[in-house]
């Protein structure tokens, strides 16, 4: 029993090791690069663009994010604004109107959520033949846009190798307590050691959520927007790493969103992303696999939206509950192997949730020292939030085995009551 635990226990850090090696790289790179330096003119000229915001009930925060829609340093001309106000029961179309958006009402109890949301508009704009834009931005409620976001994604999108782009991903709330700022690193993390590194290796990037751009070319060859799981971005950058579509990032654009302060509104939100994480495995893994195979660019960047997806928290898991079950079984065994194998398991548990969490606490570190002109929050809260981060990500091992069992639909977050940015600094 006790060779078996342990070698159960080193097939399985092997595994884990071998699948999640090659990130490394990608941290080597985020630590060395230094802030790139900016295109300073588009090459193919400017570009129309359209501004699409999916709300719902978000009449308090969705004026705000027009304005600073409206106060870009892009001419207003070639910028329009779209908002579908969806399932409402508030004011929000009154308000976005009011805001100087074009705004579109939809009602529809059966097909929710913001895949469903845009798809409606794409429609609507080819068969009312307002089709006239050469991509469209993508943004929640929430949001608010620095005023060099468009220029600056107009820059990267005109050198013609990208049909999506993704931004640098801030937060304006970051420093309300433990769990928005858990959720302002982690976005942080995923600019500077995931995107970051994968543009410069000429990989693929791929979208979170909000603030990105997707070319009309995209939209038009796909018929509108026919992304409806959970997690309908990871599921369009997945579907595009496997067509051969580029996915690019551009952290010169810079948007800041509004984080969950609340255990419930976090864990209704990470449980849905947990669940589409699950639909997306079974809708695409087989052929993520198959393009794996291919090599090249296409194969990696299929390799690591692979990894990206994979359920590497439920193989930790497995760990974890084969010990725990192990030892249970065991401790009450009067046996000097079953003494054995109690040290042996319990050594595990340990070291897991040790390493576990320093892990996490050296990413925080590594995130927080290369950004941390970007967290607009006190000295002593960003090193206090350095050690609430492991146990923020640690939720996520619930979270991950609700999903497995739960059935989960679209719930909305309530916005709202976030403090600005200059009340943080």
């Amino acid at each position: 029993m006790l060779s078996f635990v342990r070698r159960f226990d080193f097939i399985l850090a092997v595994i884990l090791t071998l699948a999640y090696a090659y990130q490394l790289v990608y941290l080597f790179i985020g630590l060395a690069r230094r802030h790139r330096r900016a295109l300073t003119k588009a090459p193919g000229g400017l570009h129309r663009y359209a501004a699409v915001i999916s709300a719902r009930n978000e009449a308090n925060v969705i004026a705000g994010l027009i304005q600073s829609l409206k106060a870009q340093d892009y001419p207003s001309d070639r910028l329009d604004i779209y908002v579908i106000a969806d399932n409402c029961t508030d004011d929000t179309a009154d308000v976005a109107r009011q805001a100087g958006a074009f705004v579109y009402e939809r009602f529809n109890k059966v097909q929710v959520g913001k895949g469903y949301a845009l798809d409606y508009l794409f429609r609507r704009l080819r068969t009312e033949g307002r089709d006239v834009y050469d991509a469209f931005f993508v943004f929640d409620a929430d949001n608010y846009v620095d005023p060099g976001f468009v220029a600056a994604m107009d820059r990267t999108f005109s050198t013609g190798r990208y049909d999506a782009l993704t931004c640098y991903r801030n937060s304006k709330n970051f420093g309300d307590n433990w769990i928005s700022a858990g959720y302002g690193l982690w976005f942080l993390r995923e600019a500077r050691f995931l995107n970051a590194p994968r543009m410069a290796l000429g990989t693929n990037c791929h979208v979170s959520g909000t603030g990105f751009l997707v070319s009309a070319k995209v939209v038009r060859e796909n018929g509108g927007w026919p992304f409806h799981l959970l997690t309908e971005d990871i599921e369009f950058s997945i579907s595009s790493a496997i067509q051969g579509r580029r996915i690019g990032y551009c952290e010169d654009a810079v948007i800041y969103d509004e984080q969950p302060v609340t255990f419930q509104q976090s864990w209704d939100q990470r449980l849905r992303w947990s669940k589409g994480f699950y639909q997306v495995d079974l809708k695409y893994g087989i052929d993520l696999m198959k393009n794996c195979l291919k090599g090249g660019r296409k194969g990696f960047s299929c390799y690591d939206m692979l990894m990206t997806v994979a359920p590497g928290m439920l193989l930790t898991l497995l760990g974890i509950v084969f010990n725990a079950f192990v030892l249970f079984a065991c401790v009450a065994e009067p046996t000097y192997l079953a003494h054995l194998v109690v040290r042996e398991t319990t050594h595990f548990l340990t070291m897991a949730v040790v390493n576990f969490y320093l892990g996490l606490f050296l990413f925080g570190v590594m995130t927080t020292i290369t950004e941390w002109k970007q967290i607009h929050i006190s000295t002593g809260r960003k090193l206090l939030y350095l050690f609430t981060f492991p146990i923020f990500m640690f939720t996520y091992v619930p979270i991950s085995v609700a999903a497995l069992v739960r059935r989960v639909e679209w719930k909305p977050i309530y916005h709202g009551a976030g403090r600005s940015l200059r009340a943080q600094e």
